[in-house]
């Protein structure tokens, strides 16, 4: 598990000359699962060097114009994991469509059709072998001053999203599942658009 000293918080928004690579993991915490209800807290970011930054969110104060342009630049994969909950919060505070995105669930999902498990933590156990504690998932990501436990949990979220990738990757191709999986990556932000819409419960494809 991440040491909570390998993630760097930053207020409101990223440093302007922080430069991203081609592939960089995302993971979002809120005050709920509801994106017109509960409000964005805290987004974490991992590159492909070990380093995570986490942008820390005040109430009503969503100005993130460096974080905005790194989530909306083509050029850089963006792997989440349930990108369609992260991608409309993005969505619905930030006012940005994130671009370029691979979600691990949903790759799960069409890979691993013998299991019905496909959260994060079955995820890194089944594939990685590690054991993520999941017990900060529901604390209170608004307070002002993150404890040690939340921090090492937005850490962990987002460590080990780039091996999972890798390996969901590897299966997606040898079942010859790679396109459908992208095809359904490159809907989510249609899907978003949905969810913050009013149809997030409503099967538009139903007869």
């Amino acid at each position: 598990m991440p040491n909570k000293n390998n993630i760097i918080i930053f207020s409101g928004d990223l440093p302007e000359d922080l430069e991203f690579s081609d592939a960089i993991s995302i993971d979002c915490e809120a005050m709920g699962l509801n994106i017109n209800r509960d409000r964005l807290c805290l987004i974490q970011i991992a590159d492909n060097k070990g380093k995570i930054y986490a942008v820390k969110f005040k109430a009503n104060s969503y100005e993130a114009p460096n974080l905005s342009k790194v989530l909306a630049n083509q050029d850089i994969l963006k792997i989440f994991h349930f990108a369609r909950f992260d991608v409309a919060q993005i969505y619905r505070y930030l006012g940005v469509m994130t671009q370029n995105i691979y979600c691990t669930k949903i790759a799960s999902r069409i890979a691993r059709t013998y299991t019905d498990c496909h959260g994060l933590k079955d995820l890194c156990r089944d594939l990685l072998g590690v054991t993520l504690n999941k017990a900060q998932q529901s604390s209170d990501w608004g307070s002002d001053a993150l404890t040690n436990e939340q921090i090492k949990y937005a850490a962990g979220d987002v460590a080990y999203l780039s091996d999972l990738k890798k390996s969901l990757d590897i299966i997606l191709t040898r079942e010859s599942r790679h396109e459908l999986a992208h095809g359904c990556f490159s809907f989510i932000p249609q899907r978003v658009l949905l969810d913050v819409r009013g149809w997030e419960n409503l099967d538009i494809f139903a007869h």
